[in-house]
């Protein structure tokens, strides 16, 4: 007896550990909630998910969604777009979402724009109610040369057929600040544009820009207009800044050149002090040699050094008078002032 019993209990043990295994295994509660809602999916096809490593609830919930919206989706499809990466909650709300704000939207372009990187859900919310991007400060100079700073605030609408391949919000800011800096840069003056700041609106939307993105845009409004650096003085002042460089360079050469020329003019008279000097040094000797050789009498050597004295005593009283003035002209001058 103690031994049947033994035995029983080790069944009854063996089957609770299947029983926990089975519906630890199958999803058993997900699939009475499913029968609950009205959507029918099979056990064996909640067990074929585990087999694929997909989890049921990532697929039961979102067809339980859609199917109390209204929405004619199938668990192949939700599970096909599960094991490419996608977010199923996400496209069955934009689905819903865009069912109810009347925008035709199938299941196969949500799942691509998901697939894509984009956010389908807020798209479909932004195509209901339009985003407002700010942009940054663009400065830009118009012609008079001031510099003018706009701030502007694009609304924009999400485009759902450009989601895939379309450009982004980076391309419109930047499209407009080109718009910006066209617009203020083709204005004779600065007050022009603080006069008409509607001006850039008009002309950045006639350009186009939203051609090529995601969005449309609706409309682009001036939210602060301020008057920046005067560009045009600027350029001027470094400009002349260059210009008296340049002028200070060139004078720095010439002094150099004329330095130059001062070095070789001193060497060249240096060369010809040294010449005459070096021909003096041979008077000297012609003067001996003409002694003993008979051709100049020593009489003939007094007159010359006499005549050298009185020239050199002419040329020291020149000196004097041409450094003190002419005689009698103090006396002229004073009798002229008196």
């Amino acid at each position: 007896m103690e031994l049947a019993a033994l035995t029983m209990l080790v069944f009854v043990v063996l089957g609770l550990m299947a029983i926990m295994i089975i519906f630890t295994f199958i999803p058993v509660g997900l699939w009475i909630s499913a029968l609950a809602a009205g959507v029918r999916v099979g056990i064996f096809t909640l067990v074929g998910m585990r087999l694929r490593r997909v989890i049921p609830s990532r697929i039961v919930n979102p067809l339980i969604k859609a199917d109390k919206a209204g929405l004619t989706v199938s668990v192949n499809q939700l599970e096909a777009h599960y094991l490419a990466g996608g977010n199923v909650d996400r496209v069955v709300d934009a689905l819903i979402a865009a069912e109810r704000a009347n925008i035709p939207l199938a299941f196969e372009r949500a799942a691509a724009i998901d697939l894509a990187g984009r956010n389908v859900l807020e798209a479909v919310q932004m195509s209901v109610n339009p985003k407002v991007i700010e942009t940054p400060i663009v400065a830009a100079v118009a012609k008079d040369g001031i510099e003018v700073r706009v701030k502007a605030r694009v609304t924009v609408r999400a485009n759902i057929d450009r989601l895939v391949g379309g450009a982004g919000q980076e391309t419109i800011i930047a499209r407009v600040g080109e718009g910006i800096v066209t617009t203020v840069g083709s204005a004779e003056t600065h007050k022009e544009v603080l006069e008409n700041p509607d001006r850039i609106s008009q002309t950045v939307l006639n350009k186009g820009l939203d051609a090529g993105t995601a969005f449309e845009i609706l409309s682009i409004d001036i939210a602060d207009v301020d008057v920046g650096r005067n560009i045009g003085a600027q350029l001027q002042t470094d400009q002349a800044e260059a210009d008296k460089r340049i002028a200070q360079a060139k004078a720095e050469e010439r002094r150099a050149m004329a330095v130059a020329r001062e070095q070789e003019m001193k060497a060249a008279v240096q060369e010809m002090r040294a010449k005459v000097v070096e021909a003096e040094a041979e008077v000297p000797r012609a003067m001996a040699a003409a002694l003993r050789e008979g051709r100049l009498g020593v009489m003939d050597y007094y007159n010359m050094q006499n005549i050298l004295a009185d020239t050199q005593m002419r040329d020291g009283i020149a000196r004097v008078t041409a450094s003190e003035g002419r005689p009698g002209q103090s006396g002229v001058k004073e009798n002229k002032e008196e």
